[in-house]
């Protein structure tokens, strides 16, 4: 078990396509929140910064869904054999649905909607992820059963998110609560 690449075989057509989706995701993400945070020119510019964001978010997702199944044949029979394509259908539409939704939310006055949106792109082209490699992960010889630690650890680390999980959600609805509202550009700020 040595690794054999060098330091930059990530540096592949499909890995840079996923980078630049990534970033535009993140664009797309910041300006919706933008949208939901602010008012006025900041708003409007925020909107159309998420319309450019979100047509490259869009075609991106769609560009690395073709390119996974023909590139990985084990991706294909996952998604296209017989009886996975009869549950798994409505993933990508859904996905079309809901870039449809933010396009809409973003023209429109309900300033959280293209957030929440977006979040749910998000989710489902995480969810296209997990259905696409499960159980692999990388590299694909290993399932996640195979690089699972042992049972001792994982007890170790479950204490530590028992204790340090409520602290972080405690800390993020206080930051939450503190910072609600929205920001007015000649306002004095929140509250």
């Amino acid at each position: 078990g040595k690794f054999g690449g060098g330091p930059f075989d990530w540096a592949t057509p499909f890995g840079l396509l996923c980078g630049v989706g990534l970033v535009a995701g993140y664009g797309l993400l910041s300006a919706a929140w933008l949208i939901a945070k602010t008012d006025e020119a900041v708003q409007e510019r925020a909107r159309g910064q998420a319309r450019f964001f979100l047509i490259a978010v869009l075609a991106l997702i769609a560009a690395v869904s073709l390119w996974t199944p023909i590139g990985f044949e084990r991706i294909a029979e996952r998604w296209f054999a017989t009886p996975n394509i009869y549950f798994l259908w409505p993933v990508p539409l859904v996905t079309a649905a809901l870039g449809w939704y933010v396009w809409r939310a973003v023209g429109r006055a309900r300033d959280f909607a293209p957030f929440v949106g977006t979040v749910g792109l998000f989710v489902l082209a995480y969810l296209g992820l997990a259905i696409s490699t499960f159980p692999y992960l990388v590299p694909p010889t290993l399932t996640v059963w195979d690089t699972a630690a042992i049972p001792e650890s994982q007890i170790f680390s479950l204490i530590g998110v028992v204790v340090l999980l409520p602290i972080i959600l405690g800390y993020f609805a206080f930051v939450f609560w503190t910072f609600r509202g929205k920001v007015s550009v000649g306002g004095e700020g929140y509250h």
